[in-house]
């Protein structure tokens, strides 16, 4: 059976129709490109003892203005990273999985400006819905990366980050490592914990397809590309079930 990377499913997707959930972004120049991207290329410069994260872990005032689905991209420096999509962040998440690439190798996708996660099942169940299938072929950027398993539970160190971003709905940083006795990973380089997280529109192709478009803050549509035309999102997630 072919890899639907390379059939007419992920072309629908990357053109979903306009039907007045996806807003097109504004015509003028290159505003669309960079956003979250940009904010993502300073992280060297933080520090896991900034002010910021302090702030994240205030919970008791949440900073999201709506319950919008969010994705959030995240793991140490020389881990592998993790995919959480939240339709509310105060919520576990609906989507929880590690993917089979390193942290590092995705901050060199992301250097490119533009990232497609594709995740492609190829088991089907009519009594599951399809973010609850369990085992996914993973691609990166048309690449593939390997598979991977969707966690039942979250880990003890994605519960930490997850908690600290409860009230985040978007934005790239670092944040420090839970203590060894909650079984984080030792502070230091290889124990920080690098984010990125972005409001996305949810586009539900059919019960065996979704993709997930990173919303541009500046403009409140979707992202464009580094051309600014917007024509591609900076940031896409797709999820397939095989027939």
């Amino acid at each position: 059976m072919p890899s639907f990377v390379d059939g007419p499913t992920l072309r629908s997707l990357l053109r979903p129709s306009t039907n007045g959930r996806r807003t097109k972004a504004s015509d003028g120049g290159g505003g669309g490109g960079g956003g979250i991207f940009k904010m993502f290329k300073l992280m060297p410069m933080l520090t896991s003892g900034c002010k910021m994260v302090a702030l994240l872990g205030r919970h008791n005032r949440a900073l999201l203005a709506d319950h919008a689905t969010t994705v959030t991209l995240f793991g140490h420096r020389r881990g592998r990273v993790s995919l959480a999509i939240h339709e509310d962040t105060r919520a576990p998440p609906v989507f929880l999985i590690e993917l089979p690439m390193l942290t590092s190798a995705l901050h060199k996708e992301i250097s490119s400006g533009v990232v497609k996660l594709a995740l492609e099942s190829d088991t089907r169940s009519a009594r599951r819905r399809l973010v609850e299938e369990y085992v996914w072929a993973v691609y990166c950027n048309g690449r593939k990366a390997g598979y991977s398993i969707r966690r039942k539970e979250a880990s003890d160190d994605e519960r930490h980050v997850l908690r600290l971003l409860r009230g985040v709905s978007m934005g790239a940083g670092v944040l420090p490592a839970a203590p060894e006795k909650e079984g984080g990973v030792p502070a230091g380089p290889d124990g920080e914990l690098t984010y990125v997280r972005a409001r996305v529109e949810r586009v539900v192709g059919s019960k065996d397809s979704e993709a997930f478009y990173m919303i541009n803050p500046s403009e409140g549509g979707v992202g464009g590309d580094s051309a600014g035309d917007g024509s591609a999102p900076e940031l896409s997630i797709f999820l397939v079930r095989m027939k």
